[in-house]
Order: C-alpha cells, then sequence, then structure tokens
C-alpha cells in the first residue's frame, strides 16, 4: 500500500495536434524598401531603370536604406526573418524564466504517460486548492462564549474516529466530517445536548461526498443509541447544508500530503507516519485555523526529520508553498500532540489505537516519537 493507491482517476484529454507549417511561404516587401523605390524580387528591371543597370540608382538606394535604418527605430529585417527571431527570442525568455523562477526539480516530468496524474494540470490544481482552503477556512478560536467547551469538541471528535473505524469508510471522509463540523459550529452556536446531532449529521454529509456507498440515516441514529431520530438527523442535514450555503468542497489534508510524499519521493513509513501525525491534530481545537496544506506541509516535514533527520528541501518549499521557519510552530504543536497520548495526559486515545494496528505498520508505537526531539519541540513550544 502506498500513498499513491488512493488517488482519484480523473480523465485528461489529448494534447492537441501541432499544426505544420504551410509548405508556401510569402514573403512581403520591407517597408523602407517601398521607400526607396528598390524593386522587389521578381520585378521586371528593364522597366525600372529604361533598360539600363540600375547600379548607380541600386547604390543610392542601399546608401539610403542604410541611413535610414539607423534613424528608424524599426531594423530592416524580412518578415521570415523576423519570425525565426522572435521565436528564439520567445525561447531565450522562457529558458531564463525557467532558470529564475523553477530551479527545483519536476516532479510530474515522467508522469506525462499517466492521465490519471493529470501532470499538465496538477499544478494549477494545487492553485484551486489552496484558493478553496482560504475561501473555507476555520477560524481560530471560534467557540468563544459558546455553550460547548474544547473538551467537548475532543470528546466528539474521538468518538467519530471510533465510528469511522466501525464503518470502515474512507480517510477522506473522516476529515470532510470534521471540516463540516467545524465550519458549522463557527456559523451556527449549538446547545451542549445537540453537539453529538451535528457531528453524526456531518458524518452523513461527507459520506454522501466522498463514498461510493454511503451510509443510512439509520445506522448513524443506530449508532447514536437512538439518542436522536432519523427525522432529527434529516432536519439538521438542510440546516447545516443552509448554513454552509451547500459548498462541502473544502480540500482536507490528505490531498496535500499525498502530494508532498511524491515531492520528497518518500516511503510508506514515513507516509503513514504523515498521516498519523495529521489525524491527530483534527482533535486539538488550537490547531483548527491552519489550513490544510499547512498541516500536510509540517506532518511531511515532522516525519522526515524523526525518520531520516533531513531538512525541510528548496524543492518542497516550492511545490508546499511553506518554509520550514513557517512550518516550525505548527510541528511543535504536532509534537504537543504526540507527547500527549504516548504520557496518558489524555484519556482520547482513538488515534493511537487505530495507528497502533499491524495494518498501519504499528507506527504510533515506533520509538522515534519518543526522541528528544519530541520533547524539545513540546517544551518550546509550552515556552512560548
Amino acid at each position: 500500500m502506498s500513498y499513491m493507491e488512493d488517488r482519484r482517476v480523473l480523465p485528461v484529454s489529448d494534447n492537441p495536434p501541432k499544426m505544420s507549417k504551410p509548405s508556401a511561404v510569402v514573403t512581403r516587401r520591407a517597408v523602407l524598401v517601398e521607400r526607396t523605390n528598390v524593386p522587389a524580387a521578381g520585378v521586371n528591371t528593364k522597366k525600372w531603370g529604361q533598360g539600363k543597370a540600375p547600379g548607380a540608382q541600386k547604390a543610392k538606394a542601399v546608401a539610403l536604406v542604410q541611413v535610414q535604418t539607423t534613424a528608424d527605430p524599426f531594423p530592416l529585417v524580412s518578415e521570415a526573418s523576423a519570425d525565426v527571431s522572435k521565436e528564439e527570442e520567445d525561447a531565450q525568455l522562457c529558458q531564463a524564466f525557467s532558470n529564475t523562477l523553477l530551479s527545483v526539480e519536476d516532479v510530474d516530468e515522467q508522469d506525462a504517460g499517466m492521465p490519471q496524474l493529470c501532470s499538465e494540470y496538477v499544478k494549477d490544481i494545487y492553485v484551486y486548492l489552496h484558493q478553496l482552503e482560504v475561501e473555507q477556512a476555520v477560524h481560530a478560536n471560534y467557540m468563544q462564549g459558546y455553550d460547548i467547551t474544547e473538551r467537548m469538541r475532543a470528546l466528539l471528535i474521538d468518538w467519530m474516529v471510533q465510528v469511522h473505524a466501525r464503518f470502515q469508510l474512507l480517510q477522506e471522509t473522516l476529515y470532510l466530517s470534521v471540516a463540516v463540523l467545524d465550519r458549522f459550529l463557527q456559523v451556527q452556536p449549538v446547545s451542549r445536548r445537540k453537539l453529538q446531532l451535528v457531528g453524526v449529521t456531518a458524518m452523513l454529509l461527507a459520506c454522501k461526498y466522498e463514498e461510493m456507498y454511503p451510509l443510512e440515516v439509520g445506522e448513524f441514529a443506530y449508532i447514536t443509541d437512538n439518542a436522536f431520530t432519523k427525522a432529527q438527523i434529516l432536519e439538521m442535514e438542510q440546516l447545516v447544508l443552509k448554513r454552509l450555503n451547500f459548498q462541502l468542497g473544502r480540500p482536507v489534508p490528505l490531498h496535500f500530503l499525498r502530494r508532498a510524499s511524491k515531492v520528497a519521493n518518500s516511503d510508506i513509513q514515513m507516509h503513514t507516519l504523515a498521516k498519523y501525525l495529521t489525524e491527530l491534530t483534527l482533535i486539538d481545537y488550537q490547531m483548527v485555523h491552519y489550513h490544510p496544506s499547512e498541516i500536510a506541509a509540517a506532518a511531511m516535514c515532522l516525519s522526515q526529520l524523526l525518520l531520516n533527520g533531513l531538512p525541510w528541501s528548496t524543492t518542497q518549499a516550492q511545490y508546499s508553498t511553506y518554509d520550514e521557519a513557517h512550518l516550525k510552530p505548527i510541528m511543535q504543536h504536532m509534537a504537543k500532540n504526540v507527547e500527549m497520548v504516548n504520557s496518558g495526559k489524555t484519556k482520547l486515545q482513538a488515534v493511537r489505537n487505530k495507528y497502533s494496528s499491524s495494518k498501519l505498520m504499528t507506527i504510533s508505537l515506533i520509538p522515534q516519537l519518543k526522541s528528544p526531539l519530541i520533547t524539545n519541540m513540546t517544551a518550546a513550544l509550552n515556552a512560548t
């Protein structure tokens, strides 16, 4: 299993065929030649010069052309040579642009023969995803003045992780469920009694959006021990959709994490560790305002530091749009989350238990997660 396995297959249109140049090229007379009456190619020279060789007239014309060339801001060139010069100039500009702005490895260069990877459009796709995560952002401390607390939110999400694992849903479903929950709560305060109702409704919407075979409403009513009826869940679903203006396309960290793994050329262990660090952030209320792309980049940066001791490279900074200094406080929060679940300071162990299984390489139990790097990052965060 690798980070490539769960990529979406998207149709990509074939490249448009290149048009061949016309065989016959018609060359127009240059403007300055027309001004000096120099005959164009194919013109009968006997009439122009009254049957005499146009030696003196031609010499005068050439001299006049040279004088006018120095005064005229536009050089005297034929149309064909102008086209060649423009092509060379464009090629030189493109090369200079590439050397200046794209002095990093092109990780999509070898993917042209794989349509499902969308190598021609992948950079534009991620630019669009970056725009979406800003438009549909979650604000910091949005529950200020609410009846519900940070602890209640953490308990709900820990329960949602267990429900997600029990029904064996897609990874995207869990992340989208939490995103819908936070985006709804920041615009619609709810009472403590209805918090779980919002949680199951968010998961229902995420299932409909991501799953090929979404769960039925009755299954969500059952999983709450019939604390809520199907009618209540459907009513809450309408309210959530209205408050979110039916916008459910917010990207999740997994979208950016797969890209980051490709750029880093990471193995399955590094990718799984980054997923574990990313999933731990779902419970942390202090990290709700970070964009999914920031979470993914910080998780990959911390993973390679823990496993290989490698710093964040220029290529990774170029593709993620974040340098290591920007990611440092986010990595400190991730280190804090790791230390809390490892030390038993929190009883919310659903994510750690999930990643302790052999299916996920028992990644939450590796000794690197108890290294001095984690301890030092946590201490630096507490000191701020």
